[in-house]
């Protein structure tokens, strides 16, 4: 028997016996309603929260600072339920939770990116279904049915069984990547922004060529684009820009079940741009060795080595002192800045981005969760207006400032009260993106939601990131069967093509590309196009 075979075997059978356990739980399956007056519990209740731990410099502890007292004070005052974080890495938070969810011991409530992580446990009896507890308790969580609605809380809800395994967050803010240039290397060299593939291409090497005026003594350590492992989230804009226009919604579903969008047709293409790049010397070359969560490649950033990278819309202007915007000022001179550009057009001259439905990470909870109706009662608590703005926004003085117009200018605070994400993302767990109140103050607010950095870099990214956007339609096709348990494994698969595609020999790129992607087809992706297939015909025709 296989090693693979065997983990699974083994982790199969840590939960069949947690779920034995489950099952004989009393206050699980309770008959009896749980007791609660003016909106809380008669009796203490305790459920255990997951909470992104992102590892950063100079950050606080994700389970013990100000902003988790503020939430575990405000939910024994209002719902008389204690509340305990628990941290769990997030660069490899899939891993992490799928270990925790086969030993029994996930928290109460738990997130992910990745659906069929949830749906492979749910399979097995090991998620609760949270349709009935929605549509029971709909009176008691106000804030959760009128802030996500009925779009947002039934968004995976099963065609046929009407099981609903998670819970979608709302996207407030729809903004995927950019891609950044050095403004200053621009000046220094007499270039404007680039607004197609050839000029990005022809600025790239002129970077290269023009490395002792740029970088001096240091010049032998010029790296005129960066990138990481993760090629199809760190590349997606220049990839997708390949992708046909007349790519219809249908096709779109069929593919689209890997997020970085690596089986749309013409991303062969774009991988191959980047493998022509590489063995002209333009990318980083050691971008395969280093893993998730490695500082590496923003210390080269921050140290003013990289002429240009795409990455999260917002990304070089985060984490306030210690992100690469102040850190490269300090280091290279007040002019050393990035600046988004938009330079990847399709074959309709379009600068098509593909961008994600108005949904977000999952809520979910996993079947030793005892405190169903409790964990319901904390999202809904986090959900309301006050609360999820206090904590997006935090102390006035310390978090941000009043500007004369109302506009929030937010503040880089230290000690307990940093926040170790944009706006505390991983405490407002049903909401990405900062939300006011008014569309005005809040667009406003967000140009001025960066500590130390100048509102227009804010306003240049947030206008770049969506233009030319594409929302594919949702299709609510149900359980696609063949995904269960494939999505770690076919991930690695992709990301292992990728670089291995980027880095080879000109002459070697379509053998490599071809074989790399008929094995990623035979491990199980072709069985999910097919599956993914049949059930769009079934539910929406053949059309």
């Amino acid at each position: 028997m296989k090693k693979g075979k065997k983990a699974s075997l083994i982790l199969i059978s840590c939960l069949m016996l947690v779920l034995i356990l489950a099952v004989c739980s009393p206050e699980l399956f309770s008959a009896n309603e749980p007791e609660i007056v003016n909106g809380r519990f008669v009796r203490t209740r305790h459920i255990t929260v997951e909470v992104f731990d992102r590892s950063n410099p100079g950050g606080s502890k994700p389970e013990d600072n100000f902003f988790t007292d503020f939430i575990k004070k405000g939910m024994l005052r209002d719902h008389n339920v204690a509340v305990t974080f628990v941290p769990i890495p997030r660069w490899t938070e899939v891993e992490v939770i799928n270990n925790r969810l086969a030993a029994g011991d996930a928290p109460d409530i738990c997130v992910t990116y990745s659906y069929p992580t949830i749906q492979q446990y749910a399979n097995m009896g090991g998620v609760i279904d949270l349709a009935p507890y929605l549509k029971k308790y709909k009176k008691l969580l106000p804030n959760l049915w009128k802030f996500l609605g009925e779009q947002n809380l039934f968004w995976d809800e099963d065609p046929e069984t009407g099981t609903v395994w998670a819970i979608e967050a709302k996207l407030a803010v729809n903004k995927r990547l950019n891609t950044f240039v050095r403004e200053d290397w621009l000046k220094k060299l007499g270039l404007k922004e680039p607004t197609s593939l050839k000029e990005f291409e022809n600025m790239l090497k002129a970077f290269k060529a023009n490395a002792s005026k740029l970088l001096g003594p240091n010049a032998d350590k010029m790296i005129p684009y960066s990138t990481s492992y993760d090629v199809a989230w760190r590349n997606n804009y220049l990839l997708t820009s390949f992708v046909p226009e007349k790519f219809s919604d249908k096709d779109a579903y069929i593919y689209g079940f890997d997020d970085r969008q690596f089986l749309y047709p013409g991303i062969k293409e774009g991988v191959r741009k980047l493998n022509e790049w590489y063995n002209a010397g333009l990318i980083w070359k050691d971008f395969p060795l280093y893993g998730p969560g490695d500082p590496t490649e923003d210390n080269l950033i921050k140290s003013g080595y990289v002429g240009a990278f795409m990455h999260n819309w917002d990304y070089p202007y985060r984490d306030g002192v210690n992100g690469i915007h102040v850190t490269l000022k300090k280091i290279v001179g007040p002019d050393a800045a990035f600046i988004a550009v938009d330079p990847f057009k399709n074959d309709a001259g379009k600068y098509r981005k593909f961008l994600s439905n108005p949904v977000d990470r999952k809520v979910f909870f996993p079947i030793t969760n005892k405190e169903p109706l409790a964990s319901l009662l904390y999202l809904d608590w986090i959900t309301k207006f006050e609360n999820r703005k206090f904590l997006q926004i935090g102390v006035k003085g310390v978090n941000h400032d009043v500007l004369p117009d109302g506009t929030i200018k937010l503040k880089a605070a230290t000690g307990e009260m940093i926040m170790n994400s944009p706006n505390n993302i991983d405490y407002t767990l049903t909401i990405n993106g900062l939300d006011l109140g008014d569309p005005e103050l809040t667009a406003r607010s967000i140009a001025y939601g960066y500590p130390n950095v100048e509102p227009r870099y804010i306003v240049k990214a947030f206008q770049t990131s969506d233009r030319d956007g594409r929302i594919v339609k949702h299709f609510n096709c149900g359980e696609i069967k063949s995904e269960a348990g494939m999505d770690a494994a076919l991930k690695q698969k992709r990301d292992n093509l990728l670089v291995q595609a980027i880095v080879c020999k000109p002459e070697e790129f379509d053998k490599v590309w071809d074989k790399g992607f008929q094995d990623y087809l035979n491990s199980g992706g072709q069985a999910i196009i097919d599956e993914r297939r049949e059930k769009y015909e079934k539910y929406y025709g053949k059309k």
